[in-house]
């Protein structure tokens, strides 16, 4: 299992990023959950098998209709507690 953590920059916020988000993270089924951000950004944590991970990194580069995303960086992250589901968190 794969576990990363995404900061997607851009207009990504006001546009649905976070259901679309959700949504195509249960459509791959990974675990994880997406959240605003107070400096405008989208903050992700996806985990799954490493195939749907990478679709998911790279759908996150696409984003809704809406979204203009500028960047999706990504760092690797090694949790001992994995999250069940695919959710979204209050602001940060």
């Amino acid at each position: 299992m794969l576990q990363a953590r995404l900061i997607v920059t851009g207009r990504v916020q006001g546009v649905g990023y976070r259901d679309w988000a959700i949504a195509a993270g249960r459509r791959l089924g990974l675990a994880g959950w997406v959240r605003n951000r107070g400096d405008g950004s989208v903050e992700a944590l996806i985990v799954g098998e490493e195939q749907a991970v990478g679709e998911m990194i790279a759908a996150c580069w696409r984003g809704p209709p809406l979204a203009r995303v500028d960047a999706v960086d990504v760092e690797p992250v090694d949790l001992d507690i994995l999250p069940e589901g695919f959710t979204q968190l209050p602001t940060a």
